[in-house]
This record gives C-alpha cells, structure tokens and sequence, in this order.
C-alpha cells in the first residue's frame, strides 16, 4: 500500500478548510439577514399608526412622519394670537410678565430686536413702565394669506394698530404696527409651563401647540424679510 506524504496530505485538507469556512460565512450572512428581517417586523408592530378618515368616508392607517405642512389658517391665527397676545397690556397684565411668557414663540436672536422695536413703538410709555397706567390693545385690521418661502416655512403680513389709552385720554392714541412676519415649522412646543401658570401663560402654551415660531419680523416694505434671523 502506497502511503501518502506529508505534502499530499496538507494539499488535500485546504479545499476541505476552504469549503467549511465559506460555508461558516454563508451561515453567519443568512442568520445576519434572518434577525434584520424581524427586527423590521417588530418596529413595525411598535411602531403606532394612525387612523385616518378619507373625505369620501373611507378611512385608512398611515404610518407617523414629521411633517412640515401647516394649514393656512393654522398660520394665519398663530400669528394674529401671537401678535395680539404680545401687544396687550394693562397693570393688570403687565408687559414684563406677558413678554416672559410669549417670548418663547420667537427664536432667540429676533428677542431682543423686537423688543427693542415695542419699545420704540411710543417712545414715552416704554414696555416696562406700567406706572401711569396705560393700557395697551393690539387692533387688527388684516392678515394676508401665508406666502411659503421655504419648506415649513410662510410669510405672512400684519396690518394693525396698537391702541394706548389711559385715564386722561379715553379716546386713545393709535400706533400704526404694519409688519411682514416669518415662520417657520418647529418638531416641538417650544412653550413651557411654569408650576403656577398665569392665563396669560396658558395662551402662550396653547398657541405653542401649533409647533410654530416666528423667526423674522420686518417693515411692511422691507423686500429681504425671507432671510433666517439666525
């Protein structure tokens, strides 16, 4: 019996070796799709879907995206809310504390230029001056349809006048505030609640459902007003 050397039996173990190892891998690769395809699966079934009725009755589940979309008048009554609710003030709903709590609606670098700009708006009753016991209405004559610049965001623009009366003049003095106001879509409210909430914080709050902020606000002729403020 011819007996086989050494050499020959390495060279017929390598095909052998190599076999098994692509098999290894092959197994590896399958499981690998395997527990890709059940994770799939169960986002799916963690993940909640959500009714929604057709106008022709039918109704249908969709899976939750973000979504950018807002109704025009959705926009429309965020801004004329917001604007009334930040332009309306009287000792008993003092300027400060309304700031305070609807500030939070603009984004952080348009803050201290539009408070600057209310202000400016009657340059003898500054905003933090309630000694004299002016009291502030914001009037709102008309606000355009929103106008989108950009993907989640409209332009919109304010014609109204801040009425300020006090005890020796109860017809008042009109400031015009003619305005083009930017916003934009947020993925989150962007008001918070305090522990003891005033109702003029519960307004804030519920304008801040919209998921809307107001990141631009320029003269009516201002021709650039699209630009971000940040």
């Amino acid at each position: 019996m011819q007996l086989l050397k050494p050499e020959t039996k390495k060279a017929s173990i390598l095909p052998l070796f190599a076999v098994g190892t692509f098999g290894l891998h092959l197994f590896t690769l399958l499981l690998l799709m395997f527990h890709g395809s059940m994770l799939q699966l169960l986002n799916r079934q963690l993940t909640p879907r959500t009714l929604v009725q057709l106008i022709d009755g039918n109704a249908i589940t969709v899976d939750p995206k973000q979504s950018f979309e807002r109704h025009p008048e959705t926009v429309r009554r965020f801004v004329g809310e917001t604007m009334t609710l930040m332009l309306t003030w009287s000792r008993k709903q003092p300027p400060t504390a309304i700031w305070e709590a609807s500030s939070q609606l603009l984004v952080n670098n348009l803050q201290p230029k539009f408070l600057s700009e209310i202000n400016q708006l009657n340059s003898t009753s500054q905003f933090g001056n309630t000694s004299r016991g002016d009291d502030h209405v914001l009037i709102i004559q008309k606000i355009s349809q929103p106008r989108p610049v950009a993907e989640g965001q409209w332009k919109v623009e304010i014609f109204a006048n801040q009425l300020i009366f006090n005890g020796s003049d109860n017809l008042g003095k009109s400031i015009p505030f003619n305005k083009q106001i930017v916003v934009r879509s947020i993925d989150e409210p962007a008001i918070s609640l305090p522990s003891t909430p005033q109702p003029w914080h519960l307004a804030a709050f519920r304008l801040g459902e919209a998921r809307l902020e107001i990141y631009n606000i320029c003269d009516i002729e201002d021709t650039n007003c699209a630009g971000t403020s940040n």
